[in-house]
C-alpha cells in the first residue's frame, strides 16, 4: 500500500469507526455539517457525542482545508483534555493524532512526528492497539517522505506485528502494501510486488473499496517501474476510478501524477504534461506540500526532454525549495539532478557541476551501506520474528490439541468410570433385590416347615384317634357278633318251621 494510502488507513482506524457509529447512534440524522455542529454546539449534550461530532467534521476538512482542519482538531483536543477519565485519555490520543496527520500533509514532518509520538502516549495508557498501530504507520509515512526508509520499515514493520497479534486484518492488508513500497523504494520489485498482491488479497476478502484503490495505485507503480506500461496504467486507471467515487482529491491527484509518468517513459510528452498539470492543480488545492514538491519534479524532468530549460529550471527551483522547507532528502535530489542536467544543456558547466555533486551527495547518502544493512536487518529480524511468532502459535496449538485430547480422553475415562460404576450400582441393587427375596424365601420356608410338622403331628393324632375308634368298632363287633344269633342261623331256623307246617 502507498504511503498516502497507509495515511488513510491509520485515519480510517482512528476517525470513521467513530463517524459511522455516530451516524449509527441515535444522532443517524446528523448526515451533513450542519447536524454535526448542533450537535457540538448542544453543551448539554453528553461530551463523548459533542466529541463524535467534532471529530467526524475534522475528518471532513481532512484533506480539502488543512488550515480549517487543525483548529477544529487543537478544539477537539482542549475538550478531550477537560474528561478526567480514561476515554478523555482516548479522545486526546485522537486528537494529537488527526493534528500529526494534518501536519505531516503541510510538510511539516518533525512537527508531524511529535505529534504521533505524543498521541501514543494516552492510547497506550487506555491499552488502545488501534490507534498505536496508527501512530506506528503515520510515523512510518512520514520518514518514507523524508526517504528515512530503515526509520519507515521499522515503523510499518511494528505496525505490522501488532496487527498480526490482534487478528486485524484491515490493517494487515494496507500495512503489507506499506512494507511493498519500502521494498520498492530499494528497488526490490518482486519483494514489493509479493508484499503489494498479498495486501490486495486480503483487501478484496475484506470489500474495502477505498484500500483496494490505494493498492491499485501501488500495484501501477511496481509495473511501471518494471516497464510493464500496460499493466501500470490498467491499475493506475483502476485506482483513478475509485478515488473519483469517494472524491479524494489527493488520492486524484496522485493518480494524475502517476498516470503522467507513464506517458513520460513512452514518451508521449503532451499526454504527460498534461496529466502532470492535472495532478500538480489538486495538490495545490489540497495543500498536498510533498505532493507538489513531486509534481514540480516530474515537471522539471519532462521540460528537460521536450525541451523548455528555462521552465525546467523554474520549476527545478521550485521543487528544491518546498523539499528543502519540508525536509524531502528524495526530492532535494531529484531536483540537484534536473537542474544539473538544465544547466548543462544551456552550456553553464559551473553550476551544472554543482548541482551534479549535491546530488551525488544526497544519492549516496540515501543509498549507502550502512542503511541498506540496517534494512537487511530489520527484514531479517522480522521475518526472524515472524517465524518464532509462527513457532509460537503453531507450538500454543499443538499444546492446546495435546490439552484437547487429554481433555476428551478425561472425558472419556470419567464416562467409562461412570458406565461401570452405574453397572456396580446396578449389580448391588440387584444383590440386595436377590439377598431380600432370598430371606423371605427363607423365612416362608421356615413357616412352611413349621405348618408341615403341625400338620403332621395333627395327622398322627387323628390317625391314632382313628385307630382307636376302629379297635372299639371291631371290639364290640365281636362282642355283639358272640351275644346275638347269627343271621344265618336264624334264616334256617324260619325255613325248618316253615317246612314243619
Amino acid at each position: 500500500m502507498s504511503p498516502v494510502s497507509s495515511i488513510r488507513y491509520s485515519i480510517r482506524c482512528t476517525v470513521l469507526l467513530i463517524y459511522f457509529l455516530l451516524l449509527y447512534s441515535c444522532f443517524c440524522s446528523a448526515q451533513n455539517l450542519d447536524s454535526l455542529w448542533k450537535i457540538y454546539n448542544n453543551k448539554s449534550t453528553a461530551d463523548t457525542n459533542r466529541l463524535n461530532a467534532l471529530h467526524a467534521i475534522a475528518n471532513v476538512y481532512l484533506t480539502n482545508k488543512a488550515d480549517t482542519c487543525i483548529i477544529i482538531a487543537e478544539q477537539e483536543l482542549k475538550l478531550a483534555n477537560s474528561i478526567a477519565d480514561g476515554k478523555g485519555k482516548k479522545w486526546v490520543g485522537k486528537a494529537l493524532n488527526i493534528l500529526g496527520v494534518l501536519y505531516m500533509h503541510k510538510g511539516e514532518y518533525q512537527k508531524s512526528l511529535d505529534y504521533f509520538v505524543k498521541a501514543m502516549q494516552p492510547w497506550t495508557e487506555v491499552g488502545f492497539k488501534k490507534g498505536v498501530v496508527a501512530c506506528y504507520g503515520n510515523s512510518g509515512n512520514v520518514y518514507y517522505y523524508q526517504s528515512n526508509y530503515p526509520k519507515a520499515l521499522e515503523c510499518f514493520l511494528k505496525a505490522t506485528q501488532l496487527c498480526e497479534e490482534m487478528g486485524d486484518k484491515y490493517g494487515m492488508g494496507n500495512y503489507y502494501g506499506s512494507v511493498g513500497s519500502i521494498y520498492k523504494e530499494q528497488l526490490d520489485y518482486p519483494k514489493s510486488l509479493e508484499y503489494c498482491l498479498k495486501s490486495l488479497k486480503i483487501l478484496e476478502e475484506l470489500g474495502d473499496k477505498y484500500s483496494i484503490g490505494a493498492c491499485y495505485s501501488n500495484l501501477g507503480v511496481v509495473y511501471f517501474h518494471q516497464t510493464n506500461y500496460p499493466k501500470a496504467l490498467e491499475y493506475y486507471f483502476k485506482g483513478l476510478k475509485i478515488a473519483e467515487e469517494f472524491g479524494d482529491k489527493q488520492k486524484i491527484g496522485n493518480c494524475y501524477a502517476n498516470i503522467g509518468s507513464v506517458y513520460y517513459d513512452q514518451a508521449n510528452y503532451q499526454k504527460a504534461l498534461e496529466y502532470f498539470l492535472k495532478g500538480l492543480q489538486l495538490r495545490k488545492e489540497t495543500g498536498d506540500k510533498n505532493g507538489v514538491g513531486s509534481s514540480y519534479i516530474t515537471l522539471g524532468e519532462l521540460y528537460n526532454v521536450i525541451p523548455d530549460f528555462k521552465k525546467a529550471i523554474q520549476y527545478s527551483d521550485s521543487a528544491l525549495r518546498i523539499s528543502k522547507e519540508i525536509g524531502d532528502i528524495e526530492h532535494e535530489r531529484n531536483a540537484y539532478k534536473n537542474l544539473a542536467i538544465s544547466y548543462s544543456k544551456t552550456n553553464r558547466y559551473k553550476e551544472a557541476y554543482e548541482y551534479h555533486v549535491k546530488f551525488k551527495t544526497l544519492t549516496d547518502s540515501i543509498f549507502n551501506i550502512d542503511n541498506s544493512k540496517q534494512l537487511g536487518d530489520l527484514k531479517t529480524n522480522f521475518e526472524v520474528e515472524k517465524k518464532e511468532a509462527e513457532l509460537k502459535v503453531k507450538a500454543e496449538a499443538e499444546q492446546e490439541k495435546l490439552k484437547t485430547v487429554a481433555h476428551e480422553e478425561k472425558k472419556r475415562q470419567q464416562v467409562i468410570i461412570a458406565a461401570v460404576a452405574g453397572v456396580l450400582v446396578l449389580v448391588v441393587v440387584f444383590s440386595l433385590f436377590l439377598l431380600k427375596r432370598f430371606r423371605i424365601t427363607q423365612r416362608q420356608k421356615v413357616i412352611i416347615e413349621k405348618q408341615k410338622q403341625r400338620v403332621d403331628i395333627a395327622y398322627n393324632e387323628l390317625h391314632e384317634k382313628n385307630k382307636e375308634v376302629m379297635d372299639s368298632i371291631r371290639y364290640a363287633k365281636r362282642i355283639q357278633t358272640a351275644l346275638l344269633t347269627s343271621e344265618r342261623y336264624i334264616r334256617n331256623s324260619l325255613n325248618r318251621l316253615t317246612k314243619d307246617n
